[in-house]
């Protein structure tokens, strides 16, 4: 038969074949119908359940040799001049294995150690898919089988048979082999105990057997636990896998894929007899189930995708396909195809079992990387018992720790309070967050995930909650961070639409924290100048120096500048209020009184270079008079000034000296008072002089008509020159003098000389032109020509 097997001596028959062949034999020819069973039996298996299973079965067999003899397997495989041999250590091959071979329905592993994996007793039947002439040599002898003897004998048989002659017939001669075995002499190629010689049948069973050993793939050994190293020579190819343990990893070494590092996953116990009451005897008589599971790992601890089949093992490959991504070897009951698992209770238990270990596997990894995300199977599943075992484990992950957050802890022993790893139902991702901004939100929002997984499909499927960027900043609020931790967060929302950060909260230089950046003064170089102590009593909201950052003035802050200070809504309502019996608009004990409001505007308004009507509003500034008590700006005069020299006496009070002499005339005049005469401008003015009336406020605005004295006659005189009409002409521009009337007889050569330069000359000898109803336009006798002319 081949150099390692061939016919035993006349007599040697250690394994009692000949009365296996004998009690078969009469079986046939007492019972046709037993021929017929046998024979449809071996056929199923060889066409269906075991058509392409010979390498794993052989490594099945092999894998139980070992366990049962206590030793590490070791299983070569060589495809050489037509025939495939499959050596092994471990126990070797005796009368109870040999009959075990020869019986299609029992199983010599019944009773069996644990690290058994052959539960069915007829995995051998794969060889027939490649041979007729199958054998199997040990150190205590050997034992074949031959297509061509067994149809001698079963011919032989039938002489004395007529209904097993008409079943033979009926089958073009073939017979259940393997139910007639021979003795056989042999060896084992040295170390191995065992040896399976398979002498190919033709091309076709060469090609399946090089096709099955090249499909061999890490599988095989994390399925079979009693392998320890598998060898594969076919032509000039010699591939080896073993298998070795490191640390918490079951590492896979491949000579032609490398070294594959498998994070592992097992579970296992006792069954209830309830759970096998629909199971053959065989496996009721092992009441215990397993799960594993097993995913390759890269380098950095991280999970990859496994290039195995990815179909369930139970514990060998089945046709059950597997959408999650992880190998997964269970002891799933199989149907009688061996294909399929079997509907019923033990397959729900184990689906149940194998959703707990899944979650465990998932909540033990480390390190806890947003790899891990890969490992969440999709709700659509492939199959019934993939959808089954994917909602059970859909079930569970939410309420698992695996979810990487954003912001990694120090580990178990570290002494900050950042969790190590999140719950779905915890977590909580940042829509619209880049991942500078996540890492830092996730320093005070420590359920947040990395930025990057919104995106993920798996994080929906578990339900993680999706938080817009708006709503975290809202979170913010009340927050006590360091300033240089909020520019750190202002530094990462650069280029985010400033509509998503209107909430967000702005450190104080006086330690508060304001909400929104509208409003904020931020510390420039032109307020180096400003007491921060003193904006703060005005109400003022000044950033703090370490926190400023050019995207809270996008957000509406305001540099610091003497300016932006003076017109900020705190500054006007403290002037507003300036002369209330209160002394200012907040009623606060630390609110600036009259004095301290007075030198903190005009210092203001000396730093901006204001003109005299820029902001008009600040002729409401209460500031002391010659007498000491409190006057608007705007009602008082300048001492000495050229105003104070050509106005009657005791018309208009003065400021006061002191204070006059400490800020001069040019910032007094931009608060309204009067150092020389004041300009009205006003455009589109209605000649109607009935409307023609100062306007209510508590300062004179410099576009206010109603201002100039007997303006309303002015406008009557105008009016005469025209027809009359129902709308009243519009004058499109005035520039006049206001408080003529407030000089004094004997100096008006001295006020006339004062209205004779720029820019008071325009408004003796700029006319004015005046729009009427009819469209047309005609030119009036300045109003300030026109007073002094009488």
């Amino acid at each position: 038969m081949s150099m390692f097997v061939r016919p035993a001596a006349e007599g040697a028959d250690p394994f009692g074949t000949a009365r296996l062949r004998r009690g078969v034999l009469d079986a046939w020819a007492t019972s046709p119908a037993r021929f017929r069973e046998d024979a449809n039996a071996e056929e199923d298996l060889v066409l269906g359940g075991y058509r392409d299973r010979l390498v794993v079965e052989l490594a099945q067999n092999a894998a139980d040799a070992a366990a049962r003899a206590g030793v590490p397997g070791r299983l070569r495989l060589t495809l050489r001049d037509g025939v495939l041999v499959a050596a092994n250590t471990g126990a070797p091959l005796d009368a109870t294995g040999v009959e075990s071979l020869s019986t299609l329905r029992a199983s010599a592993k019944r009773d069996a150690v644990d690290g058994s994996v052959g539960r069915f007793g007829v995995g051998f039947a794969a060889v027939l898919a490649v041979t007729d002439e199958p054998a199997v040599v040990g150190r205590h002898g050997g034992v074949r089988w031959s297509l061509a003897e067994a149809r001698d004998l079963a011919a032989d048989t039938a002489r004395h048979s007529p209904g097993l002659g008409d079943e033979i017939r009926r089958r073009d001669g073939h017979v259940p082999l393997l139910r007639l075995p021979f003795p056989a002499e042999g060896t084992a190629p040295g170390p191995y105990d065992t040896a399976v010689i398979l002498p190919l049948r033709d091309t076709a069973a060469a090609d399946l057997a090089e096709r099955l050993l090249h499909g061999v793939d890490d599988a095989l050994l994390l399925a079979l636990p009693g392998l320890a190293e598998v060898v594969i020579e076919a032509g000039d190819e010699v591939r080896t896998l073993s298998r070795r343990a490191e640390d918490a990893l079951t590492v896979v070494e491949d000579s032609r894929q490398g070294v594959t590092r498998w994070r592992t996953a097992a579970a296992h116990g006792p069954l209830t007899p309830d759970l096998l009451a629909d199971r053959p005897v065989e496996e009721r008589l092992r009441p215990h189930w397993s799960v594993t599971w097993a995913v390759p790992v890269d380098a950095d601890g991280a999970p990859g995708r496994p290039r195995t089949s990815p179909v369930v093992h139970a514990p060998t490959p089945s046709d059950e396909p597997l959408g999650v991504p992880a190998l997964l070897i269970a002891s799933f009951p199989l149907d009688s195809t061996r294909r399929h698992t079997a509907p019923g209770p033990l397959t729900d238990f184990l689906t149940e079992r194998a959703a707990d270990a899944y979650a465990g596997l998932l909540a033990d990894w480390r390190p806890v990387t947003a790899g891990l995300v890969d490992l969440v199977p999709g709700a659509l599943g492939r199959g019934e018992l993939d959808g089954a075992l994917r909602q059970a484990i859909l079930d569970r992950l939410p309420r698992t720790s695996f979810l990487p957050p954003a912001l990694p802890s120090g580990g178990e022993d570290a002494e900050d309070d950042l969790p190590e790893s999140l719950r779905p139902r915890d977590a909580e991702v940042v829509e619209g967050a880049g991942a500078d901004t996540v890492r830092v939100l996730a320093e005070v929002l420590p359920t947040l995930l990395p930025a990057g997984l919104e995106r993920r499909a798996e994080l929906r499927t578990l339900g993680v909650a999706r938080v817009p960027l708006t709503d975290a900043v809202d979170r913010l609020a009340g927050l006590e961070k360091a300033p240089g931790w909020w520019r750190s967060l202002y530094d990462s929302l650069a280029g985010v639409d400033p509509d998503r950060l209107s909430g967000l909260p702005v450190p104080l230089a006086d330690g508060r924290t304001t909400i929104g950046p509208r409003q904020v003064l931020l510390p420039s170089p032109d307020a180096a100048s400003l007491d921060p102590e003193v904006l703060t009593r005005l109400g003022l909201k000044v950033a703090h120096p370490d926190a400023a950052h050019p995207l809270l003035e996008k957000l509406g802050a305001l540099p610091a500048t003497p300016r932006a200070v003076l017109t900020t809504p705190q500054v006007r309502a403290a002037v507003a209020a300036s002369l209330d019996d209160e002394g200012g608009v907040n009623w606060e004990e630390d609110a600036l009184d009259a004095e301290e409001l007075a030198d903190t505007v005009l210092g203001l308004v000396r730093d901006a270079g204001l003109d005299p009507g820029d902001e008009p509003w600040l002729g409401a500034l209460a500031l002391p008079d010659e007498d000491g008590e409190l006057s608007p700006a705007g009602e008082l005069v300048f001492p000495g000034g050229p105003f104070a020299r050509v106005m009657r006496e005791d018309e208009l009070a003065a400021v006061d000296a002191e204070l006059a002499e400490k800020w001069g005339p040019d910032p007094l005049a931009a608060c309204g008072v009067l150092v020389a005469f004041a300009l009205v401008r006003a455009t589109d003015v209605v000649l109607d002089p009935d409307e023609l009336e100062p306007r209510e406020g508590d300062f004179a605005e410099p576009d206010d008509a109603g201002l100039l004295d007997a303006v309303d006659v002015w406008s009557e005189d105008v009016l005469d020159r025209f027809p009359d009409t129902p709308v009243p002409p519009v004058a499109t521009e005035i520039v006049a003098v206001r408080d003529l009337d407030l000089v004094d007889d004997d100096h008006w050569p001295e006020a006339l000389a004062l209205l004779s330069r720029p820019p008071l000359r325009d408004a003796l000898v700029q006319p004015v032109r005046v729009l009427l109803p009819d469209g047309t336009h005609e030119v009036v006798r300045p109003y300030t020509a026109w007073w002094l002319r009488g």
